[in-house]
């Protein structure tokens, strides 16, 4: 059965500042359990932007072993249709701790979280979050809640079409809700 991976290639702010420190917020189709998503923060330690950046983050630079910052990995579902949301927030702190936003996410959907998980979509270290596909809309609202910027999400959604048999990577560019754009891409692995 083929396999779909979700990476990071850049990120974009337009904004006047010059110095970001960054984290994702990603939530996911659960891969077994329909009624289910997953949520995680990415990378486990914010990246940073300075000024030598000039508002744009290339995790895959075209240089030798370098490649996007890795989200998922898991089978093609049946309906060939993969949803996921990216949220770009800066936080002010010298020291984020990122399992706490779980913590604070787990704890604002109280009935509707069923605990933390790891290696659920190939990532081994990254722990994920299982909760209900109707406590989805809640994430954006506790998010708020967290004293960090927000830029806002990125829905990455894919219908996984005919030109997925023709490429093995399609590239993606979007607008986040805020001030920045996502560059992202998805492939295929056998």
């Amino acid at each position: 059965m083929s396999r779909v991976r979700l990476e990071i290639d850049g990120i974009r702010i337009y904004r006047p500042k010059k110095r970001w420190k960054l984290y994702f917020v990603v939530v996911a189709d659960h891969p077994t359990e329909t009624d289910k998503m997953i949520v995680s923060t990415i990378p486990q330690e914010p990246f940073k932007l300075s000024k030598r950046h000039e508002n744009e983050y290339f995790f895959d630079t075209d240089e030798e072993g370098s490649e996007g910052l890795y989200i998922l990995s898991r089978e093609m579902p049946e309906d060939r249709e993969l949803n996921v949301h990216i949220y770009l927030r800066h936080t002010r702190k010298s020291q984020r701790d990122l399992g706490e936003i779980l913590s604070d996410i787990e704890n604002g959907i109280a009935g509707e979280a069923f605990g933390i998980v790891t290696d659920i979509v190939g990532a081994a270290t990254v722990p994920w979050l299982v909760i209900s596909k109707k406590a989805v809309s809640l994430v954006g609202k506790i998010l708020q809640n967290v004293p960090d910027r927000d830029f806002g999400f990125v829905s990455a959604f894919e219908r996984f079409g005919d030109e997925f048999e023709t490429q093995t990577e399609i590239d993606r560019e979007k607008e986040f809700t805020g001030d920045a754009s996502l560059i992202y891409s998805w492939s295929m692995e056998e």
